[in-house]
Protein backbone atom coordinates (compact mmCIF):
# COMPACT_ATOMS: atom_id res chain seq x y z
CA UNK A 1 0.00 0.00 0.00
CA UNK A 2 1.13 3.45 -0.86
CA UNK A 3 2.58 5.09 2.90
CA UNK A 4 0.78 8.48 3.76
CA UNK A 5 3.93 10.71 3.66
CA UNK A 6 2.21 13.58 5.26
CA UNK A 7 1.58 11.98 8.51
CA UNK A 8 5.19 12.96 9.63
CA UNK A 9 5.35 15.27 12.20
CA UNK A 10 8.88 16.08 12.15
CA UNK A 11 10.10 19.12 9.92
CA UNK A 12 12.09 18.04 6.87
CA UNK A 13 14.80 20.19 5.36
CA UNK A 14 14.80 21.83 1.82
CA UNK A 15 16.39 18.76 0.28
CA UNK A 16 13.85 16.22 1.82
CA UNK A 17 11.14 19.02 0.93
CA UNK A 18 12.33 18.48 -2.59
CA UNK A 19 12.56 14.96 -2.60
CA UNK A 20 9.45 14.56 -0.93
CA UNK A 21 7.37 16.87 -4.04
CA UNK A 22 8.65 14.29 -6.74
CA UNK A 23 7.86 11.66 -4.68
CA UNK A 24 4.17 12.97 -4.29
CA UNK A 25 4.62 13.33 -7.93
CA UNK A 26 5.47 10.08 -8.58
CA UNK A 27 2.48 8.55 -6.71
CA UNK A 28 0.20 10.94 -7.76
CA UNK A 29 -1.56 8.69 -10.35
CA UNK A 30 -2.72 6.15 -7.79
CA UNK A 31 -3.28 8.99 -4.55
CA UNK A 32 -4.38 12.03 -5.18
CA UNK A 33 -7.28 14.16 -5.54
CA UNK A 34 -5.76 16.43 -8.53
CA UNK A 35 -5.12 12.80 -10.42
CA UNK A 36 -8.82 11.72 -9.76
CA UNK A 37 -9.63 14.56 -11.83
CA UNK A 38 -6.87 14.34 -14.70
CA UNK A 39 -7.82 10.32 -15.23
CA UNK A 40 -11.13 10.37 -17.09
CA UNK A 41 -13.36 7.64 -15.50
CA UNK A 42 -14.59 4.79 -18.44
CA UNK A 43 -18.03 5.27 -18.17
CA UNK A 44 -20.01 8.33 -18.17
CA UNK A 45 -18.14 11.88 -18.32
CA UNK A 46 -18.87 13.49 -15.00
CA UNK A 47 -21.71 16.67 -15.10
CA UNK A 48 -20.38 19.96 -15.87
CA UNK A 49 -20.89 22.10 -12.56
CA UNK A 50 -22.95 24.29 -15.13
CA UNK A 51 -24.28 27.55 -12.55
CA UNK A 52 -19.86 27.51 -11.32
CA UNK A 53 -19.12 28.09 -14.78
CA UNK A 54 -21.42 30.13 -16.06
CA UNK A 55 -20.70 32.22 -13.35
CA UNK A 56 -17.15 31.63 -13.93
CA UNK A 57 -17.61 32.61 -17.44
CA UNK A 58 -19.46 36.25 -16.62
CA UNK A 59 -16.59 36.80 -14.24
CA UNK A 60 -14.10 35.95 -17.17
CA UNK A 61 -16.05 38.39 -19.58
CA UNK A 62 -15.10 41.32 -17.55
CA UNK A 63 -11.12 41.23 -18.15
CA UNK A 64 -11.23 40.99 -22.09
CA UNK A 65 -13.71 43.95 -22.39
CA UNK A 66 -11.82 46.27 -20.16
CA UNK A 67 -8.39 45.40 -21.98
CA UNK A 68 -9.33 45.95 -25.51
CA UNK A 69 -12.72 48.79 -25.40
CA UNK A 70 -9.11 51.13 -25.65
CA UNK A 71 -7.61 49.58 -28.78
CA UNK A 72 -9.49 51.53 -31.36
CA UNK A 73 -8.81 54.94 -30.06
CA UNK A 74 -5.62 54.71 -28.32
CA UNK A 75 -3.89 56.19 -31.03
CA UNK A 76 -6.40 58.82 -31.70
CA UNK A 77 -6.57 59.74 -27.35
CA UNK A 78 -2.55 59.97 -27.97
CA UNK A 79 -2.95 62.92 -30.60
CA UNK A 80 -6.05 64.23 -28.34
CA UNK A 81 -4.10 65.00 -25.31
CA UNK A 82 -0.76 65.89 -27.44
CA UNK A 83 1.70 63.77 -26.59
CA UNK A 84 4.38 64.62 -28.94
CA UNK A 85 3.86 66.43 -32.86
CA UNK A 86 5.32 63.95 -34.87
CA UNK A 87 3.03 61.52 -35.96
CA UNK A 88 5.29 58.64 -36.79
CA UNK A 89 5.58 58.16 -32.76
CA UNK A 90 2.14 57.76 -32.01
CA UNK A 91 3.14 54.54 -32.37
CA UNK A 92 5.39 54.68 -29.62
CA UNK A 93 3.40 56.31 -27.35
CA UNK A 94 0.54 54.31 -27.45
CA UNK A 95 2.71 51.01 -27.09
CA UNK A 96 3.81 52.40 -23.59
CA UNK A 97 0.14 53.02 -22.68
CA UNK A 98 -0.57 49.38 -23.75
CA UNK A 99 2.80 47.68 -22.09
CA UNK A 100 2.11 49.50 -18.96
CA UNK A 101 -0.66 47.00 -18.15
CA UNK A 102 0.91 44.14 -18.60
CA UNK A 103 4.04 45.47 -16.27
CA UNK A 104 2.29 45.90 -13.31
CA UNK A 105 -0.12 42.52 -14.07
CA UNK A 106 3.29 40.54 -14.08
CA UNK A 107 4.19 42.39 -10.65
CA UNK A 108 0.83 41.29 -9.30
CA UNK A 109 0.45 37.85 -11.02
CA UNK A 110 2.06 35.31 -8.63
CA UNK A 111 1.27 37.12 -5.66
CA UNK A 112 -2.34 37.17 -6.13
CA UNK A 113 -2.09 33.18 -7.12
CA UNK A 114 -0.39 32.69 -3.73
CA UNK A 115 -2.26 34.42 -1.77
CA UNK A 116 -5.00 32.84 -3.13
CA UNK A 117 -4.15 29.45 -1.69
CA UNK A 118 -4.22 31.35 1.66
CA UNK A 119 -7.58 33.34 1.74
CA UNK A 120 -9.45 31.38 -0.69
CA UNK A 121 -9.86 32.09 -4.55
CA UNK A 122 -13.46 33.94 -4.15
CA UNK A 123 -12.55 37.36 -2.38
CA UNK A 124 -9.75 38.03 -4.78
CA UNK A 125 -11.78 37.44 -7.56
CA UNK A 126 -14.22 39.45 -6.42
CA UNK A 127 -11.81 42.20 -6.02
CA UNK A 128 -9.96 42.13 -8.81
CA UNK A 129 -13.01 42.87 -10.97
CA UNK A 130 -14.41 45.76 -8.74
CA UNK A 131 -11.02 47.12 -9.37
CA UNK A 132 -10.48 46.62 -12.75
CA UNK A 133 -13.80 48.70 -12.90
CA UNK A 134 -12.81 51.55 -10.79
CA UNK A 135 -9.14 51.83 -12.99
CA UNK A 136 -10.81 52.26 -16.20
CA UNK A 137 -13.26 54.79 -15.53
CA UNK A 138 -9.92 56.47 -14.23
CA UNK A 139 -8.56 56.09 -17.54
CA UNK A 140 -11.57 57.23 -19.32
CA UNK A 141 -11.11 60.78 -17.33
CA UNK A 142 -7.26 60.83 -17.71
CA UNK A 143 -6.03 64.16 -20.23
CA UNK A 144 -2.04 63.45 -19.11
CA UNK A 145 0.02 60.60 -20.30
CA UNK A 146 1.14 59.37 -17.07
CA UNK A 147 -2.64 59.61 -15.88
CA UNK A 148 -3.20 56.73 -18.93
CA UNK A 149 -0.41 55.04 -17.44
CA UNK A 150 -1.20 55.13 -14.05
CA UNK A 151 -5.08 53.91 -14.69
CA UNK A 152 -3.44 51.75 -17.22
CA UNK A 153 -1.17 50.16 -14.28
CA UNK A 154 -4.13 49.41 -12.06
CA UNK A 155 -6.18 47.80 -14.27
CA UNK A 156 -2.78 45.32 -14.97
CA UNK A 157 -2.63 44.78 -11.20
CA UNK A 158 -6.30 44.26 -10.59
CA UNK A 159 -6.03 42.08 -13.37
CA UNK A 160 -3.04 39.87 -11.65
CA UNK A 161 -6.49 37.57 -10.78
CA UNK A 162 -6.11 36.03 -14.01
CA UNK A 163 -3.94 33.13 -12.11
CA UNK A 164 -6.65 32.40 -9.86
CA UNK A 165 -9.96 32.36 -12.05
CA UNK A 166 -7.78 29.48 -13.66
CA UNK A 167 -7.35 27.78 -10.79
CA UNK A 168 -10.80 27.49 -10.50
CA UNK A 169 -12.06 26.24 -13.42
CA UNK A 170 -9.31 23.77 -13.05
CA UNK A 171 -10.74 22.86 -9.46
CA UNK A 172 -14.19 22.23 -11.03
CA UNK A 173 -13.66 19.92 -13.85
CA UNK A 174 -12.13 17.18 -14.75
CA UNK A 175 -10.33 15.16 -17.25
CA UNK A 176 -13.70 14.17 -18.55
CA UNK A 177 -15.72 17.41 -18.88
CA UNK A 178 -12.18 19.64 -19.18
CA UNK A 179 -13.38 19.38 -22.84
CA UNK A 180 -16.76 20.84 -23.03
CA UNK A 181 -15.30 23.13 -20.33
CA UNK A 182 -12.60 24.59 -21.24
CA UNK A 183 -14.28 25.45 -24.30
CA UNK A 184 -17.06 27.52 -23.18
CA UNK A 185 -14.59 28.95 -20.58
CA UNK A 186 -12.13 29.87 -23.85
CA UNK A 187 -15.15 31.82 -25.54
CA UNK A 188 -15.03 34.47 -23.09
CA UNK A 189 -11.91 35.96 -24.60
CA UNK A 190 -12.95 36.37 -27.71
CA UNK A 191 -16.70 37.52 -27.06
CA UNK A 192 -14.98 40.00 -25.09
CA UNK A 193 -12.59 40.54 -27.55
CA UNK A 194 -15.74 41.69 -29.62
CA UNK A 195 -17.58 43.27 -27.11
CA UNK A 196 -14.82 45.56 -26.09
CA UNK A 197 -13.42 47.10 -29.51
CA UNK A 198 -17.11 47.76 -30.80
CA UNK A 199 -17.59 49.85 -27.28
CA UNK A 200 -14.36 51.77 -27.66
CA UNK A 201 -15.16 52.02 -31.52
CA UNK A 202 -18.39 53.28 -31.14
CA UNK A 203 -18.50 55.07 -28.10
CA UNK A 204 -15.61 56.81 -28.09
CA UNK A 205 -16.07 60.52 -29.54
CA UNK A 206 -20.09 60.58 -28.43
CA UNK A 207 -20.32 64.17 -29.02
CA UNK A 208 -19.17 64.25 -32.12
CA UNK A 209 -20.69 60.79 -33.03
CA UNK A 210 -24.31 61.28 -31.55
CA UNK A 211 -24.81 64.62 -30.88
CA UNK A 212 -28.17 64.54 -30.17
CA UNK A 213 -27.83 62.61 -27.13
CA UNK A 214 -24.49 63.18 -25.97
CA UNK A 215 -24.03 66.51 -26.90
CA UNK A 216 -22.74 67.89 -23.62
CA UNK A 217 -19.30 69.45 -22.11
CA UNK A 218 -18.39 66.75 -20.13
CA UNK A 219 -17.96 64.35 -23.25
CA UNK A 220 -16.32 66.65 -25.17
CA UNK A 221 -13.58 67.46 -22.75
CA UNK A 222 -13.58 63.86 -21.90
CA UNK A 223 -14.43 62.06 -25.85
CA UNK A 224 -13.13 58.63 -24.56
CA UNK A 225 -14.98 58.27 -21.35
CA UNK A 226 -17.90 56.85 -22.26
CA UNK A 227 -16.65 53.34 -23.62
CA UNK A 228 -14.30 53.10 -20.44
CA UNK A 229 -17.87 53.73 -18.38
CA UNK A 230 -19.84 51.28 -20.11
CA UNK A 231 -16.92 48.74 -19.71
CA UNK A 232 -16.66 49.40 -15.94
CA UNK A 233 -20.64 48.64 -15.42
CA UNK A 234 -20.60 45.80 -16.97
CA UNK A 235 -17.19 44.79 -14.46
CA UNK A 236 -19.33 46.19 -11.74
CA UNK A 237 -22.22 43.86 -12.80
CA UNK A 238 -19.90 40.71 -13.11
CA UNK A 239 -18.81 41.63 -9.29
CA UNK A 240 -22.09 41.55 -8.18
CA UNK A 241 -23.30 38.47 -10.20
CA UNK A 242 -19.82 36.65 -8.30
CA UNK A 243 -20.85 37.91 -5.41
CA UNK A 244 -23.62 35.82 -5.06
CA UNK A 245 -23.20 32.42 -7.35
CA UNK A 246 -19.61 32.08 -7.22
CA UNK A 247 -18.20 29.94 -4.59
CA UNK A 248 -15.17 29.19 -2.66
CA UNK A 249 -13.65 26.39 -4.34
CA UNK A 250 -10.28 25.60 -2.85
CA UNK A 251 -10.46 22.26 -1.62
CA UNK A 252 -8.77 23.26 1.98
CA UNK A 253 -11.18 26.54 2.23
CA UNK A 254 -14.34 25.18 1.55
CA UNK A 255 -17.48 25.61 4.00
CA UNK A 256 -16.19 24.14 7.06
CA UNK A 257 -12.62 23.71 5.59
CA UNK A 258 -10.99 26.00 8.51
CA UNK A 259 -12.77 23.86 11.31
CA UNK A 260 -11.34 20.51 9.96
CA UNK A 261 -8.25 19.14 8.50
CA UNK A 262 -8.91 18.93 5.21
CA UNK A 263 -8.72 15.39 3.26
CA UNK A 264 -8.03 13.89 -0.04
CA UNK A 265 -10.08 10.70 -1.22
CA UNK A 266 -7.83 7.92 -2.72
CA UNK A 267 -9.41 5.90 -5.50
CA UNK A 268 -8.51 2.39 -2.84
CA UNK A 269 -11.26 4.58 -0.58
CA UNK A 270 -8.83 5.97 2.04
CA UNK A 271 -7.89 9.59 2.77
CA UNK A 272 -5.12 11.69 2.87
CA UNK A 273 -4.26 15.42 4.12
CA UNK A 274 -3.68 17.20 0.80
CA UNK A 275 0.02 18.70 -0.02
CA UNK A 276 1.52 21.90 0.75
CA UNK A 277 2.07 23.66 -1.99
CA UNK A 278 5.06 23.69 -3.82
CA UNK A 279 7.92 26.64 -3.96
CA UNK A 280 8.71 27.94 -7.33
CA UNK A 281 12.02 26.56 -7.33
CA UNK A 282 10.57 22.93 -7.05
CA UNK A 283 8.24 23.77 -9.55
CA UNK A 284 10.79 25.14 -11.74
CA UNK A 285 12.37 21.61 -11.77
CA UNK A 286 9.72 19.84 -13.01
CA UNK A 287 11.26 20.41 -16.74
CA UNK A 288 7.36 20.31 -18.09
CA UNK A 289 6.51 23.46 -15.83
CA UNK A 290 9.38 24.95 -16.85
CA UNK A 291 8.44 24.74 -20.75
CA UNK A 292 5.14 25.65 -20.42
CA UNK A 293 6.60 29.10 -18.78
CA UNK A 294 8.75 29.11 -21.63
CA UNK A 295 6.87 28.76 -24.60
CA UNK A 296 3.72 30.71 -22.63
CA UNK A 297 5.82 33.69 -22.59
CA UNK A 298 6.58 33.00 -26.22
CA UNK A 299 3.11 32.87 -26.96
CA UNK A 300 2.17 35.78 -25.73
CA UNK A 301 4.58 37.67 -26.36
CA UNK A 302 4.13 37.00 -30.05
CA UNK A 303 -0.01 37.27 -29.77
CA UNK A 304 0.35 40.74 -27.96
CA UNK A 305 3.03 41.45 -30.44
CA UNK A 306 0.42 40.98 -33.91
CA UNK A 307 -2.45 42.39 -31.86
CA UNK A 308 -0.65 45.98 -31.83
CA UNK A 309 1.19 45.50 -34.77
CA UNK A 310 -2.65 45.09 -36.67
CA UNK A 311 -4.18 47.99 -34.65
CA UNK A 312 -1.12 49.69 -36.21
CA UNK A 313 -1.00 48.82 -39.44
CA UNK A 314 -4.72 49.74 -40.02
CA UNK A 315 -4.25 53.04 -38.69
CA UNK A 316 -1.35 54.06 -40.66
CA UNK A 317 -1.77 55.98 -43.90
CA UNK A 318 -0.93 53.76 -47.33
CA UNK A 319 2.04 55.69 -48.35
CA UNK A 320 3.39 54.64 -45.09
CA UNK A 321 2.43 51.13 -46.00
CA UNK A 322 -0.58 51.28 -43.92
CA UNK A 323 -4.57 51.33 -44.23
CA UNK A 324 -5.60 54.47 -43.09
CA UNK A 325 -8.44 52.87 -41.32
CA UNK A 326 -10.25 55.33 -38.55
CA UNK A 327 -11.11 54.27 -35.13
CA UNK A 328 -14.54 52.54 -35.71
CA UNK A 329 -13.17 50.14 -38.74
CA UNK A 330 -10.53 49.29 -36.83
CA UNK A 331 -13.30 48.39 -33.92
CA UNK A 332 -14.80 46.17 -36.60
CA UNK A 333 -11.94 44.54 -37.79
CA UNK A 334 -11.45 42.90 -33.96
CA UNK A 335 -14.83 42.15 -34.09
CA UNK A 336 -14.18 40.23 -36.37
CA UNK A 337 -11.21 38.50 -35.06
CA UNK A 338 -13.67 38.06 -31.90
CA UNK A 339 -16.61 36.35 -34.41
CA UNK A 340 -13.99 34.06 -35.35
CA UNK A 341 -12.47 32.72 -32.34
CA UNK A 342 -15.68 32.23 -31.12
CA UNK A 343 -16.45 30.18 -33.95
CA UNK A 344 -13.24 28.16 -33.31
CA UNK A 345 -13.58 27.43 -29.73
CA UNK A 346 -17.21 26.53 -30.15
CA UNK A 347 -17.11 24.37 -32.92
CA UNK A 348 -13.34 23.45 -33.30
CA UNK A 349 -11.49 23.46 -29.42
CA UNK A 350 -13.86 20.42 -27.99
CA UNK A 351 -12.64 18.28 -31.08
CA UNK A 352 -8.92 19.08 -30.71
CA UNK A 353 -9.22 18.68 -27.01
CA UNK A 354 -11.11 15.06 -27.58
CA UNK A 355 -9.09 13.72 -30.24
CA UNK A 356 -5.85 15.09 -30.50
CA UNK A 357 -2.76 15.24 -28.33
CA UNK A 358 -2.20 18.49 -26.44
CA UNK A 359 1.25 19.04 -26.90
CA UNK A 360 1.17 18.34 -30.63
CA UNK A 361 -2.00 20.66 -30.78
CA UNK A 362 0.14 23.28 -29.27
CA UNK A 363 3.09 22.83 -31.13
CA UNK A 364 0.47 23.32 -34.51
CA UNK A 365 -1.00 26.95 -33.00
CA UNK A 366 2.73 28.26 -32.66
CA UNK A 367 3.53 26.99 -36.04
CA UNK A 368 0.87 29.46 -38.21
CA UNK A 369 2.08 32.66 -36.55
CA UNK A 370 4.28 33.66 -38.99
CA UNK A 371 2.34 33.59 -41.98
CA UNK A 372 -0.17 35.52 -40.05
CA UNK A 373 2.95 38.44 -39.48
CA UNK A 374 4.12 37.62 -43.58
CA UNK A 375 1.00 38.05 -45.06
CA UNK A 376 0.03 41.61 -43.41
CA UNK A 377 1.99 43.84 -46.18
CA UNK A 378 0.16 42.28 -49.05
CA UNK A 379 -3.05 43.87 -47.42
CA UNK A 380 -1.81 47.15 -48.24
CA UNK A 381 -0.79 46.48 -52.32
CA UNK A 382 -4.10 45.52 -52.60
CA UNK A 383 -5.32 48.95 -51.07
CA UNK A 384 -2.86 50.57 -52.89
CA UNK A 385 -4.17 48.93 -56.41
CA UNK A 386 -7.63 50.15 -55.67
CA UNK A 387 -7.24 53.62 -53.86
CA UNK A 388 -9.62 56.40 -55.02
CA UNK A 389 -8.08 58.64 -52.37
CA UNK A 390 -4.54 57.93 -50.54
CA UNK A 391 -5.14 60.86 -48.13
CA UNK A 392 -8.30 59.32 -46.89
CA UNK A 393 -7.91 55.76 -47.85
CA UNK A 394 -11.26 55.79 -50.04
CA UNK A 395 -10.90 52.68 -51.91
CA UNK A 396 -12.46 50.87 -54.88
CA UNK A 397 -15.53 48.46 -54.42
CA UNK A 398 -13.47 45.83 -55.48
CA UNK A 399 -10.48 46.68 -53.45
CA UNK A 400 -12.01 47.44 -50.42
CA UNK A 401 -13.60 43.81 -50.69
CA UNK A 402 -10.58 42.36 -51.07
CA UNK A 403 -8.76 44.28 -48.86
CA UNK A 404 -11.78 42.95 -46.21
CA UNK A 405 -11.42 39.11 -47.02
CA UNK A 406 -7.54 40.22 -46.49
CA UNK A 407 -8.23 40.95 -43.05
CA UNK A 408 -10.11 37.98 -42.39
CA UNK A 409 -8.36 35.37 -43.73
CA UNK A 410 -5.59 37.04 -41.80
CA UNK A 411 -7.85 37.14 -38.88
CA UNK A 412 -8.72 33.81 -38.73
CA UNK A 413 -4.82 32.46 -38.98
CA UNK A 414 -4.04 34.16 -36.11
CA UNK A 415 -7.00 32.95 -34.20
CA UNK A 416 -6.64 29.42 -35.39
CA UNK A 417 -2.94 30.28 -33.69
CA UNK A 418 -4.05 31.54 -30.49
CA UNK A 419 -6.03 28.21 -29.51
CA UNK A 420 -2.81 27.63 -27.99
CA UNK A 421 -3.66 29.50 -25.09
CA UNK A 422 -6.65 27.13 -24.64
CA UNK A 423 -4.38 24.19 -24.93
CA UNK A 424 -2.47 25.92 -22.73
CA UNK A 425 -4.54 25.92 -19.68
CA UNK A 426 -5.12 21.86 -19.56
CA UNK A 427 -1.32 21.81 -20.10
CA UNK A 428 -0.28 23.36 -16.89
CA UNK A 429 -3.30 21.45 -14.99
CA UNK A 430 -1.80 19.07 -16.10
CA UNK A 431 1.64 19.84 -14.32
CA UNK A 432 0.19 20.35 -11.67
CA UNK A 433 2.27 18.58 -9.07
CA UNK A 434 -0.54 18.41 -6.71
CA UNK A 435 -3.92 19.82 -5.34
CA UNK A 436 -2.16 22.37 -3.31
CA UNK A 437 0.43 23.56 -5.81
CA UNK A 438 -2.35 24.03 -8.66
CA UNK A 439 -2.86 27.72 -7.70
CA UNK A 440 0.96 28.24 -7.75
CA UNK A 441 1.63 26.65 -11.05
CA UNK A 442 -1.26 28.27 -12.45
CA UNK A 443 0.63 31.88 -10.95
CA UNK A 444 4.20 31.11 -12.22
CA UNK A 445 2.85 30.00 -15.88
CA UNK A 446 0.83 33.20 -16.32
CA UNK A 447 3.98 35.12 -14.58
CA UNK A 448 6.03 34.34 -17.25
CA UNK A 449 3.54 35.13 -19.98
CA UNK A 450 2.56 38.65 -18.60
CA UNK A 451 6.39 39.28 -18.22
CA UNK A 452 6.59 38.93 -22.16
CA UNK A 453 3.81 40.84 -22.18
CA UNK A 454 4.89 43.56 -20.42
CA UNK A 455 7.26 44.96 -22.99
CA UNK A 456 5.93 42.90 -25.99
CA UNK A 457 3.69 46.06 -26.73
CA UNK A 458 6.76 49.12 -26.56
CA UNK A 459 9.01 46.71 -28.52
CA UNK A 460 6.50 46.31 -31.78
CA UNK A 461 5.19 49.42 -31.24
CA UNK A 462 8.43 50.88 -31.36
CA UNK A 463 9.94 48.85 -34.37
CA UNK A 464 6.96 49.55 -36.23
CA UNK A 465 7.66 53.40 -35.91
CA UNK A 466 10.91 52.89 -36.40
CA UNK A 467 10.14 50.72 -39.81
CA UNK A 468 7.51 53.07 -41.91
CA UNK A 469 10.09 55.86 -41.47
CA UNK A 470 12.05 54.44 -44.12
CA UNK A 471 11.18 54.82 -47.80
CA UNK A 472 12.90 52.47 -48.70
CA UNK A 473 10.56 49.42 -49.34
CA UNK A 474 12.38 46.46 -47.89
CA UNK A 475 13.97 49.03 -44.76
CA UNK A 476 9.80 50.00 -44.18
CA UNK A 477 9.10 45.97 -43.79
CA UNK A 478 11.57 44.77 -41.59
CA UNK A 479 9.13 44.71 -38.36
CA UNK A 480 7.87 41.72 -40.91
CA UNK A 481 10.98 40.44 -41.02
CA UNK A 482 12.17 40.74 -37.06
CA UNK A 483 8.47 39.10 -35.40
CA UNK A 484 8.96 36.42 -38.19
CA UNK A 485 11.96 35.65 -36.87
CA UNK A 486 10.65 35.59 -33.48
CA UNK A 487 7.55 33.56 -34.33
CA UNK A 488 9.75 30.69 -35.49
CA UNK A 489 11.88 30.88 -32.19
CA UNK A 490 8.35 30.54 -30.62
CA UNK A 491 7.69 27.40 -32.62
CA UNK A 492 11.10 25.81 -31.64
CA UNK A 493 9.92 27.00 -28.06
CA UNK A 494 6.54 24.98 -28.03
CA UNK A 495 8.41 21.95 -28.84
CA UNK A 496 10.04 21.85 -25.08
CA UNK A 497 6.74 20.91 -23.86
CA UNK A 498 6.23 17.58 -25.38
CA UNK A 499 9.99 17.08 -24.38
CA UNK A 500 9.44 17.91 -21.06
CA UNK A 501 6.34 15.81 -20.25
CA UNK A 502 8.93 13.00 -21.34
CA UNK A 503 11.47 13.58 -18.85
CA UNK A 504 8.71 15.05 -15.82
CA UNK A 505 8.58 12.45 -13.24
CA UNK A 506 4.92 12.49 -13.61
CA UNK A 507 2.96 14.09 -16.62
CA UNK A 508 0.79 11.52 -18.26
CA UNK A 509 -0.27 7.92 -16.79
CA UNK A 510 2.09 5.99 -15.59
CA UNK A 511 2.04 2.33 -14.54
CA UNK A 512 0.01 1.96 -11.00
CA UNK A 513 2.26 -0.79 -10.06
CA UNK A 514 5.31 2.40 -10.18
CA UNK A 515 3.15 3.99 -8.02
CA UNK A 516 2.20 1.32 -5.49
CA UNK A 517 5.87 0.99 -5.62
CA UNK A 518 6.31 4.06 -3.22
Amino acid sequence: MAVDRHASSSSPSDSEEHIRLFDDYDALADDSALENQKSAPSGNPTPIPKAKLATLCAVRLVDPIAFTQIFPYVNEMMEHINVTSDHSKIGFYSGVVESSFAIAQVISIYQWARLSDVIGRRPLVLLGILGIGLSTMLFGISTTLSGLIMARCLSGFFSGNIAVIHSVLGEITDASNQAVAFSLYGLCWPLGSIIGPLMGGLLSNPATKFPQWFDTPFLHKYPYFLPCFAAAVIAFAGCIYGYFYLGETHPGLQRGGEETIQMSERRDGTFEKPSEPASVSQLLSIPVVRALCLSGAGLSFITTGFDVTFVLFCYTSLPQGGLAFNATQIGYALSISGCISIALQMFCMPLILRRFDHARSYNFCMGLWPFCFVLLPGLNIIARWGTVDAVTGTLTPAAHAAVWLGISVILCISRCAALAFSVSMILVKDAAPNPASLGVTNGIAQFAMCCSRSFSPAFASSLFAFSIGYEFVLLRYIWVLVMTLICFLGTTLSRRIAEGRRRSPRVGAVDSALAMGH
